[in-house]
């Protein structure tokens, strides 16, 4: 009854939420993005509503200090980097966390009064390359296309985009309509075989690198098949060069003639085509291919590119990128930049682009920047090259940090830390992949002295003597004037135009309806666009740095289905962590190291230490490594130390998607684990990765160098506790050593260490933590580690019911379907149903797998267990 519509704030799919201050959550079936859907992240929303390490107070130099205190310190840092560098020796590092009203605050604040360019965002690494493509052809960085297109369609070519992990509310909206017109087709293009495919028609399994090549041969294909256009650069893009794809010719056939014969046809592109150092072409190259056939701005029809963020878009709307200036105006035009001067009655205006991200921190580690502030993001985990940028990070006389919480690796660095506002706090607004723009409100109190991001900056403006052009009272206010700048451009052609708002009052802005742009006049609805484009010439490139002798595999980054970038929301959150609770590269069974096993992948910028995954669907020759774990989490496993900082020299955007590694094992004298209730770091050998495995419960997955015994020992002091006894099995030849700690019957702490990795799951042993005693059976049990009777443990598949792998193989259901309707797997978010059909398709025959459980399910769900 008291639940508050507010907006997801993670993919930029955009989802609508119902929520309320107890922290129940829900999808909002009135929202037009999601329908009442939610994911597995967006389910446990509620659960990540009081973050543990919170930062709740100013800190100035390690030290609480009163905000008057610390924003005095942020101003005179700006000022002295002023006085010593320049506007070319000051920056800001924001991210698309933040609300539209936050980000047009720090551009304003940049831009047109610290007088720099050099405010960039994380969407730097995610979207810039789709931007610079949308400009390129459009003249304007637009979406054309709405999400009822991808149901519309009769053919979906998904480019780089796990879409069921990455965004899995338009995953099952796109399953949801090829179920009603079973006709439709879905083409992945992906170097990897990721869970999308299993929801796919065809899997192209494109070389890293190959997108280009692929969509210039189709552009030509098309061509050949008698379409023309009228728009300029078609010539030269047909002289292309095209490249190869390494894709098999008849698999390229069919797609070439699936496209050439489908009028309704959707290209939605993700991170998989924009991290590249040809990311900007690849979106040419896809939007070319639609040009020419005339696939733009019709139903069903057009190329979408989905963000990765919750308001990537509305970042690029205030001009939070260092390139661009607020509301789609344009240096190149100066009488737009005069138009944004005169309304910003700002002299001192940057006169001209600032430096992108990468070459943001490399100017940085140069000496040359005396001040940056870093807003809602961890660009010490998720840069390329992130050693180097954390040298970088220290080197900065004054580098500020405003975030929740305290527990980030860039929040380490910072020398003044800021509290601001979480999801469930703040208000603002957020726009998502559609340009539909979301009213995002708070719905709990503001914690300790956490205060918006907009006040901070337009404190910090005030402390610099620009405190008029700052005197908001609200996040209204800030929204009326970025709507307003919007309107600055006309007469000349602008598509993003939402001036029609900037007379709402406060009242219609509380009550603001999702509404997408553009919206030149009150009430009106923005839909489909068809932009005056152009065709832009792609030649083919090979990747910024190939693989050779020394580096024989690539090395592809990505996302995890129930994590969110550097797991400061998501990591402590214990059933998103049990999908896949480990740091892992995952590798082709073929010439790899063993499963389970330590790996070193190792670059010539960095390396990173990861438990081997196998998987026939990774392509042979190339690895994959999630990007989210942090020092926090695993420190050995920080995979962006290894990543190249090679960028796309149009977008500057880096490639993530492409770096030439090896892979060679690592020895390891014992492999272990300890479960405990309290976290105790992850210093505690020589590889180590720390994570939630229940309520009160910490996991600690180990390895070390030394010997097996005297870690034992250590590990063992550092879990006891007084009046506590031990049960214990020490086979020292064999390498076993194993212990379990209990005060009265109740669990305390279980140590666990072997020669290998091969050592009992943990999901049992967890789950007797959660009494107040455990029983005789258990307790003769504990030091094998799994019960005498009953079905194995086995990995969590369905977070949003808890349903394990054994479960859905023990329910006697054949399908996605009947096992939905006998364990509920599959029916929340619905992002494990390719999981769920995987797992069918490779278990044992159903005649001889016993409905009641037993029997061969329970012997095949054994062999799942690491």
């Amino acid at each position: 009854m008291n639940a508050v519509r507010t907006t997801c704030p993670y993919c930029g799919v955009g989802c609508g939420v119902l929520a309320t201050p107890e922290g129940a959550v829900r999808g909002d079936p009135a929202h037009p993005a999601n329908q009442g859907r939610l994911c597995s992240k967006g389910t446990a929303l509620g659960e990540t509503l009081d973050l543990p390490g919170r930062l709740l107070h100013p800190e100035v130099d390690g030290k609480r200090a009163s905000w008057d205190a610390a924003l005095d310190a942020v101003a005179e840092g700006f000022r002295r980097a002023l006085a010593e560098h320049g506007p070319e020796g000051i920056a800001l590092y924001v991210s698309g966390q933040l609300l539209t009203e936050d980000y047009y605050a720090a551009n304003k604040l940049a831009k047109g009064f610290l007088g720099t360019g050099n405010i960039d965002s994380n969407s730097r690494l995610c979207m810039a390359s789709a931007v610079a493509g949308h400009r390129r052809a459009f003249g304007e960085d637009l979406v054309p296309g709405v999400y009822e297109d991808l149901e519309l369609a009769d053919l979906v070519v998904l480019v780089g985009s796990n879409l069921a992990w990455c965004h899995p509310v338009l995953f099952q909206r796109l399953m949801a309509a090829k179920a009603a017109r079973p006709a439709m087709r879905i083409v992945v293009v992906d170097p990897r075989r990721t869970a999308t495919c299993e929801g796919a028609d065809l899997h192209l399994p494109i070389a890293p690198g190959g997108d280009v090549a692929l969509f210039n041969a189709l552009l030509r294909h098309l061509h050949a098949r008698g379409h023309r256009s009228d728009a300029p650069g078609l010539d030269a893009a047909l002289a292309a060069a095209p490249g190869e794809t390494g894709l098999d010719p008849v698999a390229l056939a069919t797609f070439l003639d699936w496209f050439a014969g489908t009028p309704r046809t959707v290209t939605l592109f993700s991170q998989g085509a924009n991290q590249s150092s040809a990311g900007t072409d690849k979106a040419n190259a896809i939007i070319n291919c639609h040009l020419l056939s005339g696939r733009i701005g019709l139903p069903g029809a057009g190329p979408f590119s989905i963000t990765g963020q919750p308001n990537a878009m509305g970042g690029r709307e205030v001009g939070a990128l260092a390139n661009m200036l607020a509301g789609h105006l344009d240096w190149s035009r100066p009488e737009e930049v005069a138009a944004l001067r005169e309304f910003w009655s700002a002299p001192a205006i940057a006169p001209g682009p600032g430096l992108k991200a990468v070459d943001l921190f490399r100017v940085a580690a140069e000496g040359r920047i005396g001040a940056l502030w870093v807003m809602a993001t961890n660009p010490a985990v998720s840069m390329p090259d992130v050693d180097s940028v954390r040298a970088a990070l220290r080197r900065l006389p004054c580098l500020v940090a405003s975030d929740v919480t305290r527990e980030s690796d860039t929040m380490d660095l910072a020398r003044i830390r800021l509290p601001a506002l979480g999801w469930g706090e703040k208000d603002g607004t957020v726009t998502n992949s559609e340009r539909v723009i979301s009213r995002q409100r708070g719905f709990r109190p503001w914690p300790g002295e956490a205060r918006p991001d907009w006040w901070i900056v337009s404190q910090v403006a005030r402390r610099l003597g620009w405190g008029d052009s700052f005197a908001w009272a609200g996040p209204a206010d800030i929204f009326r004037e970025h709507a307003a700048v919007t309107g600055l451009a006309r007469p000349a052609e602008r598509v993003f135009d939402i001036s029609g708002l900037a007379g709402l009052s406060d009242a219609e802005y509380a009550a603001l309806a999702p509404t997408r742009w553009p919206v030149a006049r009150r009430g009106a609805q923005g839909g489909r666009l068809a932009p005056a484009a152009r065709f832009v010439a792609t030649p083919f490139r090979p990747p910024a740095h190939e693989i050779s002798t020394d580096y024989p595999l690539r090395l592809l980054t990505g996302r995890l289905r129930d994590q969110w970038h550097t797991m400061t929301r998501t990591g402590p959150v214990p059933r998103l962590m049990a999908h896949w609770p480990e740091p892992t590269v995952t590798l082709h069974p073929e010439g790899a190291p063993p499963e389970g096993s330590l790996a070193r992948i190792e670059s010539r910028w960095g390396q990173a230490v990861l438990r081997v995954r196998h998987d026939p669907g990774q392509a042979p020759g190339t690895g994959f490594v999630p990007m989210h774990w942090t020092d926090r989490f695993a420190p050995p496993a920080r995979v962006n130390a290894a990543v190249n900082p090679a960028v796309d020299p149009v977008s500057g955007q880096p490639e993530l998607k492409h770096t030439p590694v090896r892979v060679t094992p690592v020895a390891m004298a014992w492999h272990g684990f300890v479960l405990a209730r309290r976290a105790l770091g992850t210093d505690l050998a020589a590889w180590s990765a720390l994570l939630p495995a229940a309520e009160g419960v910490w996991r600690h997955e180990l390895a070390g160098v030394d010997a097996p015994a005297a870690a034992f020992a250590g590990l063992r002091a550092l879990v006891a506790e007084p009046d506590a006894a031990w049960v214990l099995l020490e086979d020292p030849a064999a390498g076993l050593h194993r212990a379990a700690l209990l005060r009265d019957g109740r669990l305390l702490a279980v140590v666990f260490l072997g020669p290998d990795h091969a050592l009992p799951a943990r999901d049992w042993l967890v789950s007797l933590f959660a009494g107040d005693a455990i029983g005789s059976a258990a307790r003769r049990c504990l030091l094998a580690g799994a019960p005498a009777e009953g079905p194995a443990p086995s990995p969590t598949i369905c977070v949003c019911h808890g349903v394990s792998a054994a479960a859905i193989l023990g329910c006697g259901g054949t399908s996605v379907a009947a096992v939905g309707e006998a364990t509920r797997a599959g029916t929340g978010c619905g992002s494990c149903r390719p999981e769920i059909a995987a797992l069918l398709d490779s278990a044992p025959p159903a005649a001889h797998i016993p409905k009641d459980g037993s029997g061969s399910r329970q012997e095949y769900a054994a062999t799942l267990v690491d």
